[in-house]
């Protein structure tokens, strides 16, 4: 019998900043080509670097493909690992976007929790991610950043009840470059899925 086709969406971020050219979107483009297997319909989209777009586009993008999971990626320039976030914030949104805004509140849902826990186990993923001798390191983050990549994953976490993940990648060739980036990408999703699913 065929399994039924499992829609996953999966995110990078636009330019911004110094940031040029942003990591992650060049390796949610990799990811693409790289695919997630043969029942799975991976959708992919570029957010813009803004409170108001991410606002309007996360509760869009689940309402259009009611995906299994959704997988946001962004760039830290601190990173030099690829790192799996275990939650959002809500509260201490004070940096400006691309747009030079910033939410009035500082916080991402009015009235919702402090802090949304992924319903997937990072460190599970990331020990069977360790356990496949990829040559890249994965780590473990508790605190996404209180910018655009948290604001992101709390507006998702919120609207899906948890069924969302985050992925930190460092700039582009420090260490790590794009096609290694797309095939830690796709190796981390994968074992996501399963963890879902078992």
């Amino acid at each position: 019998m065929e399994k039924p086709r499992r829609p996953v969406v999966v995110t990078g971020f636009g330019p911004f900043g110094e940031h040029s050219v942003n990591a992650s979107w060049i390796a949610v483009q990799e990811l693409e080509k790289l695919g997630l297997g043969d029942d799975v319909d991976l959708y992919v989209y570029e957010i813009p670097v803004e409170y108001q777009a991410v606002q309007r586009l996360i509760p869009a993008l689940w309402k259009k493909h009611r995906p299994q999971l959704v997988v946001h990626v962004g760039l830290s320039g601190m990173a030099t690992t690829v790192t799996l976030e275990k939650c959002g914030h809500n509260v201490g949104y004070r940096g400006l976007d691309n747009c030079r805004f910033c939410p009035g509140s500082h916080c991402c849902v009015e009235g919702g929790p402090e802090c949304i826990d992924s319903v997937i186990d990072m460190d599970q993923v990331c020990k069977r991610i360790s356990d496949l001798d990829l040559d890249v390191l994965v780590t473990i983050s508790k605190d996404a950043g209180r910018y655009l990549c948290d604001f992101t994953y709390y507006t998702s976490l919120y609207q899906s009840h948890g069924r969302s993940a985050f992925v930190h990648v460092p700039p582009l060739g420090k260490p790590y470059t794009a096609e290694q980036l797309g095939r830690a990408l796709q190796a981390i999703i994968e074992e996501m899925l399963n963890v879902l699913e078992h």
